[in-house]
């Protein structure tokens, strides 16, 4: 086998050994216990805590996008509870300083009158951040965490400060056409390993939501998973096999959204589409996918699934293409039929 059939521990990600067989069944049954728990309090919103959970469990950032008002912060908080990790959150306004997320040094003077600087940490140092509407806050602010989703610690006054592990962000965002929004860079947005949209529940789930939701009594989600738990099945992720046709069915996808060089039907109607970032992404995504549906490897059904929420932040179309009406969802969809 040639070295590019290893991974980065010297294995063969297309083989499947007894370890992963064992550790798996371990984590099933906690997976389904944490699935059931975010859905008995969040509501009409099943393939979003999937994907929500395909995030953590891939050790992502995810981008929550949709109106007010449809649990995306309670589905946040609910999760942290789940998943047994210390969460925080931050309202994203437009006067918030960087500083505000990621902390500041003080100056301190000391009973026999020396002077010195404090780092005082912000609530970025948390196992997960709830960034709530970040497109409310300016682009300086918002770059702040581009460090930290990055390289999983942050540097202030020129002084490096790991953040805890596991590190994931959650960000809710308003829909980018109402008012007093900043659109976030593209360096920002291809942090995020997915973006999920939330939509409007069905009639049956509302109902359900209204009468569970309006009295005296409120669901309470419980514990599932403790840190060390989250870590452990974060790792079997990254062990899970992956089949020659499904890694060759990521490169084709990712290859083909790019103008230039990408399939000949869209290349002239895209400005610029997804890096190497998005191969990962698409990779260890389609490997959570499989492991929370009770499977030990992936399938190309998995790729095209996750598709949509992994390129197209991660796309922009042309002008001319939008004055056409075309849209980045269309492109996908196209793309995907390609797969076969």
């Amino acid at each position: 086998m040639s070295m590019t059939g290893l991974n980065a521990q010297g294995s063969d990600p297309t083989s499947l050994d007894d370890g992963v067989v064992a550790a798996a069944e371990g984590a099933l049954e906690r997976l389904g216990k944490a699935r059931d728990a975010i859905r008995g309090v969040i509501f009409g919103q099943d393939d979003v805590v999937t994907l929500a959970l395909v995030t953590v469990l891939a050790g992502g950032h995810g981008l929550l996008v949709g109106v007010p008002g449809l649990a995306k912060t309670k589905l946040v908080d609910t999760m942290g509870t789940v998943l047994g990790l210390d969460a925080r959150r931050v309202q994203f306004t437009p006067d918030l300083m960087p500083s505000d997320i990621l902390g500041s040094e003080v100056l301190e003077e000391s009973a026999d009158h020396k002077r010195a600087f404090r780092f005082i940490k912000g609530p970025v140092f948390a196992q997960l951040l709830m960034a709530d509407e970040i497109n409310r806050a300016s682009p300086r602010t918002q770059s702040a965490l581009l460090q930290a989703m990055q390289e999983g610690f942050v540097s202030v006054a020129g002084e490096r400060h790991d953040l805890p592990r596991p590190f994931h962000v959650l960000a809710t965002q308003n829909p980018i056409e109402q008012e007093g929004t900043y659109p976030l860079p593209e360096a920002q947005l291809d942090r995020f390993l997915l973006q999920i949209d939330v939509n409007y529940p069905d009639r049956a789930a509302e109902k359900r939501m209204l009468l569970e939701t309006t009295g005296s009594a409120e669901s309470r989600p419980s514990a599932a998973l403790d840190t060390e738990g989250l870590m452990a099945v974060q790792r079997l992720v990254r062990r899970l096999p992956v089949g020659e046709s499904v890694l060759d069915a990521i490169l084709d996808l990712v290859r083909s959204a790019r103008p230039g060089d990408g399939a000949p039907e869209v290349a002239d109607k895209l400005a610029w589409g997804p890096g190497p970032r998005a191969s990962q992404a698409l990779m260890l995504a389609s490997r959570a996918k499989a492991l929370i549906e009770g499977r030990l490897a992936p399938s190309i059904d998995d790729v095209v699934a996750l598709a949509e929420p992994v390129l197209k932040h991660r796309i922009a179309l042309t002008f001319a293409a939008r004055a056409e009406g075309e849209t980045v969802e269309a492109i996908v969809r196209r793309l995907t039929a390609r797969l076969g």
